[in-house]
């Protein structure tokens, strides 16, 4: 079972391209997730640098965002 929550801001519930981008950066067995804006700045990223990602992932087929 996993936290459907921001850990870092308490945002709830999350969307399923928070949980798929959280779990394909922080590795697929991840319990807790943060939203995109505390994800930018956990990996001191910007938030357009996460879209970006999330759009590359699902052009490539990622199975995390369908």
């Amino acid at each position: 079972m996993f936290n459907n929550y921001c850990v870092s801001c308490g945002k709830q519930p999350l969307s399923k391209d928070e949980l798929g981008i959280c779990k394909k950066l922080l590795g697929e067995d991840i319990i807790s997730f943060y939203c995109l804006d505390c994800l930018a700045d956990f990996l001191e990223v910007s938030l357009e640098d996460i879209i970006a990602k999330i759009e590359e992932f699902k052009e490539d087929g990622c199975v995390l965002f369908k």
